[in-house]
């Protein structure tokens, strides 16, 4: 088993999803990538088979939000204040998606720790919401609208949001880390009524958490991706290969090595 850590900076939305991409369809067999990311500008990103027309694209594109689709499932995020990580997990027929989405749960959790002793408080949900009822309320737009089973929550609330996808021999993990409350901004590019927006705001208030707000302080970001990239070497019980720098070509939608 390879590790690779990579730190692609802040880039594009389009960059990011299609480096995600990429990397998943590039994946060889026993080598696992983990990166870590931000967004620049900030980016609304929906799941792969949400509507572009649950979006306010005009004000979105007036406040200088980008917009672009994930290659996983899930709803909208504003990435904004958070650090973003995907995992690349090469898989056979013997691999539990499941139980990857919870391991790779397991190690961030090990690495927020790490950050800071007081986030040891951070518990996997361990409910599944009935998302055939969930997605036909209007606050089903947003993803932080309610934590998955398995998704990380601090004091009841959703403070990592992950997704998933199985692309040829290789499962796609990715998620936002949130670091500040800036994402909850996504309901006011939502196409719907104000008043609905309004309950809409009040809600992700009581279903989200960030890690600012928790440890009362700003975020440092390279001490973060540090303790994350301990974490995994930690709970998966490896060090990470010397990695190689890799140059993203958005035209080709290929990885040079």
């Amino acid at each position: 088993m390879k590790w690779h850590f990579i730190n692609t900076g802040a880039s594009t939305g389009k960059f990011n999803m299609d480096y995600d991409f990429s990397l998943a369809k590039n994946a060889k067999a026993g080598e696992y990538v983990l990166r870590l990311f931000r967004w620049k500008p900030y980016c609304i990103s929906l799941g792969a088979n949400q509507d572009f027309d649950s979006i306010n694209s005009i004000k979105a594109g007036q406040d200088g939000i980008d917009i672009v689709k994930r290659p996983t499932g899930g709803r909208a995020i504003l990435h904004s204040e958070e650090l973003t990580y995907s995992v690349i997990y090469p898989i056979d027929e013997h691999t539990s998606a499941r139980n990857i989405y919870n391991e790779i749960n397991l190690a961030l959790k090990k690495g927020l720790r790490i950050y800071d002793e007081r986030l040891a408080q951070i518990d996997l949900e361990s409910d599944q919401p009935d998302f055939q009822k969930f997605y036909k309320k209007e606050i089903s737009a947003i993803c932080f609208a309610v934590p998955a089973k398995g998704e990380l929550k601090f004091s009841g609330k959703k403070l990592v949001g992950s997704a998933q996808r199985k692309l040829g021999n290789a499962i796609l993990q990715h998620g936002s880390i949130l670091c500040g409350d800036y994402h909850k901004n996504v309901v006011k590019y939502l196409n719907l009524p104000a008043e609905k927006i309004f309950s809409i705001e009040e809600e992700i208030n009581k279903t989200t958490t960030d890690l600012k707000y928790i440890l009362s302080s700003e975020i440092n970001y390279e001490r973060l991706s540090g303790a994350l990239t301990l974490g995994f070497q930690e709970h998966f019980k490896f060090s990470f290969e010397e990695t190689k720098t890799h140059k993203f070509v958005e035209d080709k939608s290929e990885i040079i090595v």
